[in-house]
């Protein structure tokens, strides 16, 4: 690649696919070559921290996220840092969905978070709710959980006993169920910073109020743009907006602030035109990635990772994506792309582990897909057992 210097101003580097794709894979620990400076994370949360949050609706997907960026790391080594140091916390993070975030770094993604633009409104006229009322709705949660941890259904007493009988109609659709009208801004009292989850009460999901303070919105919004275009670029208004599923218009406007300000700078990404990185942050390893990984469930970098079509090219983009949407099949990589899916199902301690490869491995690849489903078996404190065949199971909802 090339890079900018002082008698170049106004040209722009360029980046190609290999060399993009293998930076994101070694600041997301899980390139395989020290020798482009690929390390493993040394604590959960420093691995969650290089992927911008993981994953956590299915929270055994998470611990696998984590564990596989690390040295040694399993997933009594998670929960302790979530429930017991509290190093980690599990709340609603980016596309409003359940992840889990570094403690630390709290206040920086509430303030980036609470100031996104509310997108189109999903529900009916009649389950809506107006301004006043998601304002009493979240105090109502914030006061409700400061110094208690509550279930759902607690909450939910709480809240209505707070604000009034509105907020308890059941208008919301949920899973085989009407829910409760404050439901809805459920994922809203998370990016305020006034709730959190707490340790399960026997097999019922727990809220609490961690006391977080959100970075005033301009400023944070600013720091997270920054850290994404770290881990994930080079990279467009677009695919940031996809990625924390926000409106495009204002992701634009929040990247052509920074490049005015000099916090970005523009690059040539292959064959796709103008993409976006730190400002500097234009070394890329030269060499293309080589060996195979194993990524669970809304694995951070495969969801976040674009061009898409690059990172699952030809049959995986039909066989390893649904609908076009990354994360509900854990995938298999060979040489930095994806080369197949897999799927995993424990008894006991028995993890059995079925990896459907797209195009047959070599001797050599199939001795690392073992090593992986050791690594696998480790983390998850099992007894790794591996078949190499189709997947029958469909895409995770």
């Amino acid at each position: 690649m090339t890079t900018r210097s002082p008698a170049t101003a106004t040209a722009t580097a360029t980046v190609t696919w290999t060399g993009a794709n293998a930076r994101r894979l070694v600041r997301q620990h899980l390139h395989p070559d020290a020798a482009v400076g690929a390390t493993p994370a040394t604590s959960p949360g420093a691995a969650v921290a290089a992927m911008l949050g993981a994953h956590a609706q299915v929270l055994s997907a998470a611990e696998l996220s984590v564990g596989l960026r690390g040295d040694g790391l399993t997933r009594t080594d998670v929960r302790t840092a979530l429930w017991t140091d509290r190093t980690l916390v599990k709340t609603f993070g980016p596309r409003g969905t359940v992840h889990l975030l570094p403690a630390a770094d709290l206040p920086l993604w509430t303030g980036a978070l609470s100031a996104v633009p509310a997108g189109t409104n999903p529900f009916s006229k009649d389950a809506r709710m107006t301004p006043d009322q998601v304002e009493a709705v979240v105090a109502a949660v914030a006061a409700a959980l400061t110094g208690a941890e509550l279930t759902i259904d607690e909450l939910s007493d709480e809240v209505v006993a707070r604000t009034g009988p509105w907020a308890g109609d059941l208008v919301m659709p949920g899973f085989q169920a009407m829910w409760p009208r404050w439901r809805q801004v459920l994922h809203l009292a998370g990016h305020r910073g006034a709730l959190v989850y707490a340790p399960n009460r026997g097999r019922k999901a727990t809220y609490t109020n961690p006391g977080c303070a959100p970075l005033p919105g301009p400023g944070a919004q600013a720091a997270l743009i920054e850290r994404y275009l770290y881990t994930y670029g080079p990279a467009t208004p677009a695919h940031f907006a996809r990625w924390l599923a926000a409106p495009k218009p204002w992701a634009a406007e929040q990247f052509a602030a920074l490049a005015a300000a000099g916090a970005i700078e523009e690059v040539t990404f292959a064959d796709r035109g103008p993409a976006w990185v730190v400002a500097g942050d234009t070394d890329f390893p030269d060499s293309p990635v080589r060996g195979v990984r194993l990524l669970p469930y809304f694995d951070a970098f495969a969801i976040a990772s674009q061009p898409r079509e690059r990172l699952f090219p030809g049959a995986a983009y039909e066989r390893a994506l649904a609908g076009g949407q990354a994360g509900n099949f854990p995938v298999l990589l060979v040489d930095g792309t994806v080369a197949g899916v897999w799927h995993l199902r424990r008894s006991g301690r028995r993890i059995a582990v079925t990896v459907e490869p797209l195009e047959p491995l070599p001797t050599a690849g199939l001795r690392a897909l073992e090593e992986q489903v050791e690594r696998v078996a480790a983390i998850m404190e099992g007894t790794a057992e591996l078949t190499v065949g189709p997947v029958a199971v469909g895409p995770h909802a």
